[in-house]
């Protein structure tokens, strides 16, 4: 596979990156802040429409393993979801519309219900173009390297560029068209760019219901290492939706923000070449073990808020982490697919993507439901200005930004313990 290829494949994560960030980072704060809904509503309001994507993903699965398309049996559903995606997307995040928190809260749950599925049409096929473009599995690390590289790019731009915008031009509508915009981008370099990709093995029909089932349920390797990936992602949801209130809760600096997202996510530049040699040193269980330990150990002692240049750095280092936490499960994804496929002679590509996709949209939205009944815990006023909020909604922000997340992480590490990716091809082992 030449860079070429593998460099407009990557591209697409700037759509899964931005829409993956963004509604985590700003979506809780703009019901409760914006449109005075109540957070522990608003909690609920944003996993609805995620809690679809769990029966919608298998389906998008099964479609996608079953087309039969001149172009590809991937590509039409990236373009034509894609863009339906960013247009969506920049309409969910109007200014009130009807002057009542249920009717615009209603409003922009209806949107995100469409987003969320539009995006189950892009997400699926995405994943599961992977394995299909090459059988060579230093080739998939490779390949798996550069899309977690462009998804980290997308995450510091969507994620520290978001809050700025909607700071610089008061108010979520400019924010929501620029990042619109950034998922365009990522959709159309995704689709023209690998055109002449070649296609390792051909496609056979989709899987019903009662067969996916059965296919997940002889996959125990798979189910292990779903299962840890996706309370990992409720921890991560749940740390991407404290940012916001920490910076203008308990630092009482909303710039800090971007500061503080920027040191999450700059350091996945830099180390995801050490992970990749780690893995291939040490194997992919390893690293993953490695990184998750990094993750939560950071977290913890963030939950002490010590001076701002320690948080940072403390920060940074759970951004380290979260790089690992990215990489490895998703390599592994892909070696497991290749194995069962090997061993029944049949196609999960699309099956078994649509199934993580689903686990991911569900622990990921599952995060900021949880971070919103914290709030509510904690006595957190909606649409009341940061500086009157009483001590129990700092404290509640800073347990749910910092030691819940990191509990999450830390659970799975008995599972992580037994997820090993088929013998023949784990490096290391």
């Amino acid at each position: 596979m030449n860079s070429r290829i593998r460099a407009s494949y990557a591209m697409g994560s700037l759509a899964t990156g931005s829409f993956g960030t963004v509604p985590g980072l700003l979506l809780l704060p703009f019901l409760t802040d914006e449109l005075a809904v109540p957070a522990a509503v608003a909690g609920v309001l944003v996993l609805l429409p995620k809690a679809w994507d769990v029966l919608l993903n298998p389906v998008a699965g099964r479609i996608s393993d079953a087309s039969r398309h001149p172009l590809g049996p991937r590509r039409p559903f990236l373009l034509r979801a894609g863009l339906a995606l960013a247009v969506l997307f920049a309409l969910m995040f109007l200014p009130p519309l009807f002057g009542s928190p249920w009717l615009d809260g209603g409003y922009v749950t209806a949107l995100f219900l469409l987003c969320a599925t539009a995006f189950a049409f892009f997400q699926v096929p995405f994943n599961a173009m992977t394995p299909e473009l090459t059988a060579d599995t230093g080739e998939r690390t490779r390949l798996t390297a550069w899309r977690i590289a462009v998804l980290a790019v997308a995450i510091l731009l969507s994620g520290a560029g978001a809050p700025l915008l909607r700071d610089a031009f008061d108010g979520y509508r400019a924010m929501g068209v620029a990042v619109g915009a950034l998922i365009a981008v990522g959709v159309l370099s995704v689709y023209f760019g690998t055109k002449d990709a070649p296609v390792v093995r051909s496609t056979s029909a989709g899987m019903g219901y009662r067969e996916l089932f059965a296919a997940v349920r002889g996959a125990p390797v798979f189910r292990v290492v779903f299962a840890g990936f996706v309370v990992q992602a409720v921890g991560i949801g749940t740390l991407l939706a404290g940012v916001d209130y920490v910076a203008r809760v308990v630092l009482r600096d909303p710039g800090a923000q971007t500061l503080l997202f920027a040191a999450f996510v700059a350091p996945a530049l830099v180390v995801m070449p050490l992970w990749r040699r780690a893995a291939a040193r040490w194997g992919i269980r390893a690293g993953w073990l490695a990184s998750t330990a990094l993750f939560a150990l950071a977290l913890l002692g963030a939950a002490l808020l010590p001076p701002t240049p320690v948080l940072v750095a403390l920060v940074a280092c759970c951004g380290m982490g979260y790089a690992g936490l990215q990489v490895f499960p998703i390599t592994l994804l892909a070696e497991i697919i290749s194995a069962e496929e090997r061993r029944t002679g049949g196609t999960r590509a699309g099956a078994f993507s649509g199934v993580w996709t689903a686990g991911e949209t569900l622990g990921l939205a599952l995060g900021p439901g949880v971070f919103g009944l914290v709030l509510a815990l904690g006595g957190y006023r909606a649409g009341a200005d940061p500086a009157t909020q009483p001590g129990s909604a700092a404290t509640a922000i800073t347990l749910g930004f910092s030691v819940l997340p990191a509990a999450l992480v830390l659970a799975t590490l008995p599972l992580l313990r037994r997820a090993q990716a088929p013998a023949a091809s784990e490096p290391g082992e």
